[in-house]
């Protein structure tokens, strides 16, 4: 329990104190997005994934190096490192979106930004290969629990088939619903922390690791992307968040309760799915400063809160945060 608090610390700090530098480093590399849920409309630095895995590598490896060298707790080095191996790949494809900017803003889903990003196409194509980690392991047990189905045995067609299906899915998933100020490091952080309590109740130090240090990161990283945010955290961090998840998943065996708290953002991918993914969750900005939904018809969780009345940008986070933490709440004493 010592080992995990100082891990835990270690990656609070680490991105707490790097984030100023960091910050400075993607603006003057011209890495930057446009918050345009503000009348200003800054340019802000993006890409915070790069930002937030260095603590949860530091924290995480802190953990390694004290059980291998100190007290020898049997925890499964190869899980955790298949696990960091496709959360890293899976980052980085991230960033590589994140990159994808030009000089002057261009139209992308009806909005004017210096990030272009890759095509719809290419996303699930570049993430695919990390899932071999974790399929050249056997990561998991093949044995899964379902909500409302119980438990199926799926044999080999579990780590050549759903493995990565679940990797691309996931981790693609989670860069839906985003936008607003604090949203993707908030339902994070929730998520990220219930992932750790329950692993580590169930005896996975491997997979409560993972989840306790990115979650910790994020809550280091909120300071700054908190409303109004001086700090975007771009695809680079909303990938880093689904590899983290379907990896604690896998390698923690916990399927259902996995799929219980990942409601949000399946709800998230059926409404993206309605405007064949090309509508955004950016709400239209008012005189006011409130946020009005930009369609007739919901096409994201975050229309559908615009939808109760217009609302300013922090409120609608505040309630999305609230819902996963109802949904997390409910999963950890249900389940």
């Amino acid at each position: 329990m010592l080992t995990i608090i100082f891990a835990i610390l270690i990656s609070f700090f680490t991105v707490f104190s790097l984030t100023p530098s960091m910050k400075k480093f993607l603006e003057r590399a011209r890495i930057v997005g446009i918050d345009h849920q503000k009348i200003e409309r800054p340019k802000l630095a993006t890409s915070a994934g790069v930002l937030v895995i260095s603590g949860v590598l530091l924290g995480g490896f802190f953990f390694i190096g004290v059980n291998t060298f100190l007290i020898h707790s049997p925890i499964n080095l190869t899980y955790m490192l298949a696990a960091y191996c496709s959360i890293i790949i899976i980052t980085f494809i991230g960033f590589l979106d994140d990159l994808n900017i030009t000089k002057r803003p261009k139209k992308n889903k009806g909005i004017e930004d210096f990030r272009i990003g890759l095509k719809q196409w290419q996303k699930p194509l570049l993430t695919l290969p990390a899932a071999i980690p974790l399929m050249a392991i056997m990561a998991g047990t093949s044995v899964m629990n379902l909500p409302l189905i119980g438990a199926i045995d799926f044999g080999i067609i579990y780590p050549l088939l759903l493995i990565p299906i679940a990797v691309v899915v996931v981790s693609n998933v989670t860069n839906m619903l985003a936008g607003t100020n604090g949203l993707e490091a908030g339902l994070g952080f929730v998520s990220m922390f219930f992932l750790g309590l329950y692993t580590f109740m169930l005896g996975r130090m491997e997979a409560s690791i993972i989840a306790f240090t990115l979650s910790f990161s994020l809550l280091a990283f909120l300071k700054w992307n908190w409303y109004p945010a001086k700090f975007l955290p771009g695809d680079s961090l909303t990938y880093l968040i689904g590899a983290s998840f379907v990896s604690i998943i896998i390698i923690g065996n916990i399927e259902k309760f996995g799929i219980i708290i990942f409601t949000p953002w399946v709800i998230e991918a059926l409404l993206k799915l309605r405007s064949k993914f090309t509508a955004r969750s950016l709400g239209d900005l008012q005189a006011d400063g409130t946020l009005s939904p930009p369609y007739k018809k919901i096409y994201s969780l975050t229309h559908v809160v615009m939808k109760i009345k217009p609302m300013k940008e922090w409120k609608i986070t505040a309630i999305l945060i609230s819902f996963e933490i109802i949904i997390c709440t409910a999963a950890f004493f249900f389940i």
